[in-house]
């Protein structure tokens, strides 16, 4: 461990990679929401690869969080971060490069692998650099980062597919030399120390146990309604087979010397209680950006870029939010009362998107955006920040990997089983509005304008009145995540890097042997 502190200014010369590299991870998950019809029609893909695109970067993204974060207690931080970059910027090169839609898919499944490396490793670096009490400042940064790449990315999405001499195959280059400037900078900036152990074990079974249950249960999420009934053989198994992996991966995990996701860390009440509520949150920060993008563009008839425009309430009240909550943290080293906070406010913006309609005024939209940024800002970063602030340094990677990792799944998990339901109420109302024929127009395809304008306006409305009810779901989710953060014990944030050392217990002192003559 290092023993001098960094100063001001050497934390943020390193957090500037660290918060360039991981707005590029961020961005490039939700950079495809608005480029993605143009993308498939030009790969001439189907509406299961269209899918797919997406699910398979969130997929390997969630299921290798634990693992990077765990590694990051084994070895050198800062050479983690920096594969995890390369890694990403190979599956970028990659992507753009795709002939098919299966490659393509292949490459965001690989550069998902890059994108959980970041998104954890860069929450670990700068848990190593920053004692809790003065990180709340500094967390306001990376709210404000993570909230322009979640709503700014379908915007700049928009832009590139909007410009002709770009294409959508910039959708994905654009990060690359991002990431690559990112490297050079942490390379001269990130100075973190390595805690150098005799022995290291690295948990295979566990890692692999993890990874392939968790996978299960995401590409039945995102298949079932879609290719199987909820209710069939198909989802018996493929749950089963989850389940099963889950629990061995359990039993492994309680047994091994070093396991990927400690469940001592896991089983204590406060990672508890930020694990349930950082589902919520994960929900509200993809959700949010995936559904709000599509309402204005479907729902509405706004372009790509006018989507994004129309987002930007909800990106602003992340940032301020974050900021102004991390700051006055950082000061009082009080935490519970702003994640509590957060939570409610969060309730009340999905509440208030709930009664969406394809008629709705924008300025009612915007307050209600602007809520539910305000709430995702004020917890979503505390909540990490808690359970850091309750373990030791050897174990900042896993605990703060751990609940980024559970909030990825929620959110993976929110937009598939969200987008089910709201593809089954557009469904139902179109049946309503035009008869049983009338399920070609809402089946996925996003070229609403192909449609005859009769058509349109019908398909249109019908989209826009689904949206609300998926919020009102969404608001039942962040509901648990109020309970949680009102179970959550009040702390005062640490003034130090690691935990104090217990005094160590009295022991008689060893002899020392007599010199020989």
């Amino acid at each position: 461990m290092s023993s001098k502190p960094m100063s001001h200014r050497q934390i943020m010369e390193a957090l500037s990679g660290l918060l360039l590299v991981l707005f590029v991870a961020m961005a490039s998950s939700t950079i495809v929401s608005t480029a993605l019809p143009t993308i498939i029609g030009a790969l001439d893909g189907s509406q299961t690869q269209y899918t797919w695109v997406v699910t398979a970067s969130l997929l390997t993204a969630t299921a290798s969080t634990p693992i990077w974060g765990k590694l990051a207690d084994l070895f050198s931080k800062k050479l983690l971060v920096q594969i995890s970059i390369v890694v990403f910027v190979l599956g970028s090169m990659i992507a753009g490069l795709a002939q098919t839609a299966g490659q393509l898919i292949a490459a965001r499944a690989f550069q998902g692998l890059g994108m959980g490396g970041v998104q954890a490793l860069v929450q670990v670096a700068i848990a190593a650099m920053i004692p809790p009490r003065e990180r709340g400042r500094y967390n306001g940064y990376l709210g404000g980062v993570m909230a322009v790449a979640t709503v700014g990315g379908p915007l700049l999405g928009g832009v590139i597919v909007d410009t002709t001499w770009l294409g959508w195959r910039w959708c994905f280059y654009i990060g690359v030399p991002i990431a690559i400037i990112a490297l050079v900078v942490l390379q001269k900036t990130l100075n973190l120390s390595v805690l150098r152990r005799t022995s290291v074990k690295i948990d295979y079974w566990g890692a692999s146990l993890i990874a392939a249950g968790v996978s299960v249960l995401l590409i039945w999420v995102s298949f079932v309604d879609s290719s199987f009934a909820w209710v069939s053989w198909q989802s018996v198994v493929m749950l089963g087979a989850g389940l099963a992996l889950l629990a061995a991966a359990v039993w492994v995990e309680s047994r091994v010397a070093e396991p990927v996701v400690p469940l001592s860390i896991v089983k204590t009440r406060g990672t508890a209680l930020a694990i349930i509520a950082s589902l919520a949150v994960g929900m509200a920060m993809f959700g949010g950006a995936v559904f709000l993008g599509q309402y204005f563009q479907i729902g509405r008839g706004y372009s790509p870029t006018e989507a994004g425009l129309l987002t930007i309430p909800m990106m602003a009240g992340v940032l301020v939010s974050s900021t102004i909550a991390g700051r006055i943290i950082s000061r009082t080293g009080k935490i519970k009362p702003y994640i509590v906070a957060g939570t409610l406010v969060l309730v009340a913006g999905f509440a208030g998107l709930s009664v969406l309609d394809h008629e709705t005024p924008l300025w009612y939209v915007g307050i209600a955006m602007a809520l539910v940024g305000i709430g995702v800002g004020m917890s979503m970063q505390n909540l990490v920040l808690s359970v850091q602030n309750t373990v030791s340094l050897k174990d900042i990677g896993a605990a703060s990997s751990t609940v980024a990792f559970f909030r990825s799944l929620g959110g993976t998990i929110g937009v598939s089983v969200l987008g089910a339901v709201l593809a089954h109420r557009v469904t139902d109302n179109l049946t309503h509005q035009l008869g049983a024929s009338a399920a070609a127009p809402g089946g996925g395809s996003l070229n609403i304008g192909a449609l005859p304008d009769s058509i349109q306006h019908v398909v249109r409305a019908a989209y826009g009145d689904a949206t609300g009810h998926i919020f009102l779901i969404s608001a039942a989710v962040a509901a648990v995540g109020v309970l949680a953060a009102l179970l959550m014990k009040p702390t005062e944030l640490r003034s130090t890097v690691d935990l104090a050392a217990a005094p160590a217990p009295a022991t008689p002192e060893t002899p020392v042997p007599a010199l020989t003559r």
